[in-house]
């Protein structure tokens, strides 16, 4: 009769294992592309989409300690035409930065698209009012780029449950844009009020703005 042997349960063990960690390692890495693909790969900032959905959730689990800004940057066509694409890209890294660092580890941000940007933090309502100040500060500095500086200013407009009385998303971000166009150029943070969430959209942005243009229904 043939001799048969008995593995080994050490290699049993090792023969089960190989297969579960090529699985985990595969899993990880589609993990890690799809992130990839949710962020912007110039900013860093999630995406419209991805940045929505988070935003969600955070609303979702502390709907009175957050702090939603929308922000522009100021005549950021002037400073590509002045300086040069790579300048506008490096301006656009570094807002992106600076509102990463400003939402902090709680927070989310994100570029909605071109040189539109926002972010959501969790912060007392009691520490808006400081918390805006050091926002303005943070993002109006002059970027350094090469052996100069870029000058950067934003249009900011804030919203937060507290002070528009709602807790729906899309009424918070209609609202923190319709104060960033409301004091735009003016290099301050304009805080939203209940009336800002009621400015007409289309689309789901203040009408008026670039890319609202309502599309209509052709007459037979």
């Amino acid at each position: 009769m043939p001799t048969t042997y008995a593995l080994p349960k050490t290699l049993h063990i090792t023969a089960m294992a190989v297969p579960l960690a090529g699985w985990t390692l595969h899993t990880t890495v589609l993990r890690r592309r799809l992130t990839q693909a949710q962020r912007d790969p110039l900013t860093g900032c999630w995406r419209r989409e991805a940045f929505t959905d988070r935003a969600q959730r955070l609303l979702e689990r502390h709907p009175d300690e957050l702090l939603l800004v929308l922000a522009d940057a100021d005549h950021f066509k002037r400073l590509n035409d002045d300086f040069g694409h790579a300048a506008g890209d490096t301006a656009l890294a570094t807002i992106g930065a600076r509102l990463t660092e400003w939402a902090g580890p709680r927070g989310v941000a994100g570029r909605l698209g071109g040189d539109e940007f926002a972010a959501l933090a969790q912060i007392e309502p009691r520490h808006h009012k400081l918390r805006l100040e050091h926002f303005a500060h943070l993002m109006n500095r002059p970027v350094p780029y090469g052996d100069g500086l870029l000058p950067l200013t934003l249009s900011v407009g804030a919203a937060s449950p507290h002070t528009v009385a709602t807790r729906e998303l899309p009424a918070l971000m209609r609202a923190a844009d319709a104060a960033m166009y409301e004091g735009k150029h003016q290099g301050i943070v304009v805080q939203a009020r209940p009336h800002h969430a009621q400015v007409p959209s289309v689309n789901g942005r203040r009408q008026g703005r670039p890319g609202t243009t309502a599309r209509t229904t052709p007459q037979p």
